[in-house]
């Protein structure tokens, strides 16, 4: 049986991932951490990761990006794997990353769907020929009215895929309303939506002369994302230090 913490397990996606794997016969939740808790949990909560002496074979990670740091840290010197899904890291905190990343296994997502990790490859074959083509793209993404990073993790992981396709030669538009110039042939636009109870949807827009080619997901439940962070415990476990993504476990 494979033991795990659960890194925000109060969070929604927390118990989302809690409740599944409440079900599950390979692996359980040891232990918890979250700064707000109400004794809800059938597993014991510590507010900081370096209070929980209860050990594991794994940690999942739905926080907030303020506490990868720490998290990081907590893992290269107990040697323990991460399946890390916060967004809105920082560029300091992901060169911390890729460092922890020579130490411990850590596998890294901004999205733990499956049909976002197969559209990411989807995405490399269209570039190559729709850019060429001078078709324009544009990134349209969705989400709940609590998120706070804006664009997405996802997002920027759609548009990194179709950058690096076009040798990084793009440029990142996030605002449009501080310019007044036509758009240039080399951007990729992003718009960032915030409402409701949207668990998230992506568009990518490749918008030619007289035709348009969009590519679109939509999650109905945060249980996809949990699955897959789920799968990718399963897979990171005894895997040596490295950083890997859900395409290794593809």
């Amino acid at each position: 049986m494979i033991k795990a913490i659960m890194h925000g397990c109060n969070g929604q996606m927390g118990q989302t991932i809690s409740n599944l794997l409440a079900e599950d016969e390979t692996i359980r939740i040891a232990a918890g951490i979250d700064t707000f808790d109400k004794g809800k949990n059938e597993y014991p909560v510590f507010h900081n990761l370096n209070d929980c002496d209860i050990s594991a074979d794994v940690i999942i990670d739905f926080s907030i990006a303020h506490a990868a740091d720490a998290l990081l840290d907590y893992c290269s010197a107990r040697q323990v794997p991460c399946v890390l899904c916060t967004t809105g890291l920082s560029e300091e905190q992901l060169t911390h990353l890729n460092e922890a990343a020579k130490k411990v296994a850590i596998l890294k997502s901004a999205n733990m769907s499956l049909g976002i990790n197969l559209l990411l490859k989807m995405l490399k074959q269209a570039t190559n020929v729709l850019a060429s083509a001078g078709f324009d793209i544009e990134i349209v993404e969705k989400h709940h009215k609590q998120k706070i990073d804006a664009p997405s993790g996802t997002a920027l992981a759609l548009g990194a895929s179709i950058n690096e396709e076009l040798n990084n030669e793009y440029e990142y538009i996030y605002d449009r309303s501080r310019t007044r110039t036509k758009r240039t042939k080399k951007e990729i636009g992003f718009s960032a939506i915030r409402g409701g109870t949207i668990v998230g949807e992506h568009d990518v827009i490749f918008a030619g002369t007289d035709e348009t080619v969009t590519f679109s997901h939509a999650a109905f439940s945060r249980t996809v994302f949990a699955k897959g962070a789920i799968e990718a415990a399963k897979f990171l476990v005894g895997k040596p230090a490295a950083l890997y993504t859900m395409a290794d476990l593809i």
